[in-house]
């Protein structure tokens, strides 16, 4: 749900799948062209789901073909940024009950390691930082593609998804229904080598 994680998450999966350049490169999430999302989905109450997603974040990876395990990723959510398309239930998401994100407004996920498991997919691994709280997840990620634009900048684009379990973040779902209890994130994103 969070972090954007997240967020944010499939960003490192950049930095460690191995791609046939000749150097190390720098990226840096596009978001400004809102071409990067980092997006929840959640059980409501067994019925139905709750869509969502954090509109400000932002991060970087960097990548050597030559040695995946030395690359690295970064992302930082604002947390106050969620919107589900309704005031009223984002401001209680956001509220003591459930984010807190007047106390904690940011989440932030920094890769710790990755490992290959098919052509251009992956397993990230790394540090999720969500309400005080900061736990090891994996995301699978696919690099969806790579090449020059029509602008002259040189882009990378990939996608991943993950559960959370909110326990684990210290959010009480207890006297929710169990559907309640984990969250989906998924995260697309286009990077632009520096």
């Amino acid at each position: 749900m969070f972090k954007k994680t997240v967020l944010s998450a499939a960003l490192a999966t950049a930095t460690l799948v191995p791609f046939a350049q000749a150097q190390a490169a720098d990226y840096t999430i596009d978001t400004e062209g809102q071409h990067a999302f980092v997006q929840f989905k959640i059980s409501h109450l067994g019925f139905s789901y709750i869509l969502g997603s954090f509109e400000e974040f932002s991060g970087g990876f960097s990548y050597d073909p030559e040695n995946p395990d030395a690359s690295s990723a970064n992302v930082e959510v604002d947390v106050t940024s969620l919107t589900t398309n309704h005031a009223e239930r984002d401001k209680h998401i956001k509220s003591e009950d459930f984010l807190d994100a007047g106390e904690y407004p940011t989440a932030t996920f920094t890769s710790t390691g990755f490992e290959p498991t098919g052509e251009n997919e992956g397993v990230l691994t790394g540090d999720l930082t969500l309400h005080g709280e900061t736990n090891e997840i994996e995301m699978p990620v696919t690099l969806l593609g790579e090449g020059e634009d029509p602008w002259g900048n040189y882009r990378a684009g990939f996608e991943g998804t993950t559960t959370l379990t909110l326990a684990d973040y210290g959010i009480d779902m207890s006297s929710f229904p169990e559907p309640m209890h984990e969250l989906e994130l998924y995260v697309t994103f286009e990077g632009i080598r520096q």
